[in-house]
């Protein structure tokens, strides 16, 4: 069994992300994250992963929905048909794939075969954590450029996971006060760049740039580690799964989703305990409906865009834009406004009005 933010790789190379924790039999819903350049090449220096010891190909990272577009075209094997949805989606089955690496396992490994400066900024961060909580390195995994071996010691991040709710709760409420501490060696990413916003190229249309940093900023996920073993500043970031306790596959075939079209509303926030996963589950009630079709039993919103994920807290009143969504199945029906990777994309949000 997989969950969120586990990776696996196809015969050709291809490197998949496990997208969320609800998956049709015997196959997973992913996210492509890198091809090799065997098969994949984009002009766009930003995407190049590269092995500092040359042990193996180059590979591209795909961006917005580049990966979606290159399996379609090129891999069409790797889409899955979504029977609620009617729709076939990027994934992979059990049988296509050549190699599985868990977060929590690659974390493992790193920790203890490898010894470059990046990785023992990785220790000095997790010690810290360990020192100052009841947090052990086996709460966390690793993501991205570390947890598929091509990171390099002078320019990359750390990507971390943090499993579980509770584990998440505590974690936070040490990063805030990390962030408060000026000899910490921690501060808030986001606290940082509200200094340099200007001249910065924005997209989403109903979300503007210093909204979009006050909210990253109090999630608190986003930190900077001034490390003495890189003698440079690092973004640590810690990506929420669900710990195996809290994970169940409602992925069901008799379940039916059904589009009706754009919805703008405001909404109250009634419960936030899986804002943090993906999808971000938001509990709501709507207080007023600006756009779209009126219904009276919208219960939640589900949000497939990262930037929308700890977005909202409890008694937090919020403007939702996205899909509206009919859900129906055996003994159930009800609506939900969806944010996710389709047309109108920039114009989607999730943001606090009044708190």
């Amino acid at each position: 069994m997989l969950r969120d933010r586990d990776s696996v790789v196809s015969d050709e190379g291809i490197i998949f992300r496990v997208y969320g924790y609800d998956h049709p039999p015997k196959a997973y819903l992913c996210d492509v994250e890198y091809a090799p350049e065997t098969i994949y090449r984009v002009g766009l220096s930003k995407a190049l992963r590269q092995f500092i010891n040359g042990s193996g190909p180059a590979y591209y990272k795909f961006y917005e929905d580049e990966g979606l577009r290159f399996v379609a075209a090129k891999y069409e094997k790797y889409l899955i048909p979504h029977e609620g949805m009617g729709v076939k989606l990027v994934g992979i089955k059990e049988d296509q794939i050549r190699e599985v690496r868990r977060a929590d396992q690659r974390l493992k490994v790193l920790l203890t075969l490898k010894d470059d400066a990046l990785i023992r900024t990785l220790r000095s961060v997790l010690n810290i954590i360990q020192e100052l909580s009841t947090l052990k390195s086996e709460d966390f995994g690793v993501f991205g450029s570390l947890q598929h071996g091509f990171y390099h010691p002078d320019y990359s991040d750390i990507d971390l996971v943090i499993y579980g709710r509770k584990k998440l709760h505590e974690l936070l409420e040490l990063l805030e006060n990390l962030y408060r501490d000026p000899s910490s060696g921690f501060t808030n990413e986001y606290e940082r760049l509200a200094l340099k916003t200007a001249g910065k190229r924005w997209r989403f249309k109903n979300y503007g740039l210093k909204e979009f940093i006050w909210h990253q900023a109090r999630k608190l996920i986003y930190g900077v580690y001034e490390s003495k073993e890189l003698g440079r500043p690092v973004k640590v970031e810690f990506e929420p799964v669900r710990d195996w306790s809290e994970i169940k596959n409602e992925y069901d075939p008799k379940l039916r989703i059904i589009d009706r079209g754009w919805i703008k509303a405001v909404v109250k926030v009634t419960d936030a305990k899986d804002s943090g996963f993906m999808p971000s589950l938001y509990g709501v009630s709507v207080e007023r409906i600006l756009n779209g079709l009126k219904v009276d039993d919208i219960v939640r919103v589900v949000s497939y865009v990262e930037e929308f994920r700890l977005q909202a807290k409890e008694d937090e009143t919020c403007l939702v834009a996205g899909t509206l969504e009919k859900v129906e199945g055996p003994g159930k029906s009800f609506h939900q406004i969806t944010l996710t990777r389709k047309p109108r994309y920039y114009e989607q949000v999730l943001k606090v009005v009044k708190q």
